[in-house]
């Protein structure tokens, strides 16, 4: 089920003690404008970006079952105009909300200590956030990314990675670990997952790979159980819900992307 509107103001609404697992890829910070005044990204610090997904993820507690998980998928930014990418077309911001606004976004006011040029460290000020704010922090995957988004830079290595964190709300909680065992050795999987980005032909944007919530869902959550998608972009969380044998629950400001999600979602065969 697909609901319109902001995370903040939709979870409170839904069922408590409802969601099994919660898989999501917030958006960047700074990087991408959708033209909503509710969206997130748009803060004028990464500190203020932090602190609103902790305010999200705070209101998701009462949704998600005492030995649920929340899987974060989150990246970083370099501070100062443009976000400190290379000046081209690529998968990831190739439309009229992505690389033509970034490559004319004016740099954000100026910060306490980060200087033009600097890398945000988002995901690590955001994971230590959570861990004030109550959450274990229980693993720190690396998502390497095979084939990045090309940069021009020669003074720094080329970003290939991104992280997803698993957070939970207790010291006990359901997690399947067979479910990320190699089919071909039986070796569990480590906290290094390599897996290339990917494309859905109904967005002009690079999205979610469906291997990363595969892996997420599938180790969080049995058949039958509801998955929670609190920013649904593309609808990538929700297809492989479906796929799996999961119900779906999804959040999502933009008009345009619910038509994906539910186009998405109808063709989806389960396994």
């Amino acid at each position: 089920m697909i609901h319109k509107g902001n995370a903040l103001d939709v979870l409170p609404t839904l069922e408590k003690k409802s969601v099994q697992t919660i898989v999501t890829s917030p958006p960047y910070w700074g990087l991408r404008n959708y033209n909503n005044d509710e969206q997130l990204g748009q803060e004028d610090s990464p500190e203020q970006f932090v602190g609103k997904l902790v305010s999200i993820f705070d209101c998701a507690r009462n949704i998600l079952k005492d030995n649920g998980t929340l899987w974060v998928n989150i990246a970083d930014t370099f501070f100062g105009a443009k976000g400190g990418h290379w000046d081209g077309g690529n998968s990831i911001t190739n439309s009229h909300t992505g690389s033509e606004y970034r490559m004319g976004r004016k740099a954000p006011p100026k910060h306490p200590y980060l200087k033009t040029g600097d890398l945000c460290g988002v995901p690590w000020n955001f994971a230590i956030a959570m861990q004030k704010d109550g959450w274990y922090l229980k693993n720190d995957i690396i998502w390497h990314k095979p084939n990045p988004m090309p940069e021009a830079v020669n003074n720094r290595c080329c970003k290939a990675h991104e992280y997803i964190f698993l957070f939970t709300m207790n010291k006990d909680y359901y997690f399947n670990a067979d479910a990320l065992r190699d089919k071909k050795t039986n070796a569990r999987k480590t906290d290094v997952w390599s897996i290339n980005t990917s494309q859905y032909k109904g967005a002009h944007f690079a999205v979610f790979p469906t291997k990363l919530p595969e892996l997420c869902i599938q180790a969080g959550s049995n058949f039958g159980d509801i998955v929670l998608d609190p920013f649904m972009g593309s609808g990538t969380t929700a297809e492989t819900a479906v796929r799996l044998g999961r119900k779906w629950v999804g959040i999502e400001l933009n008009e345009d992307y619910i038509k994906i999600i539910k186009e998405r979602t109808s063709q989806t065969e389960l396994f």
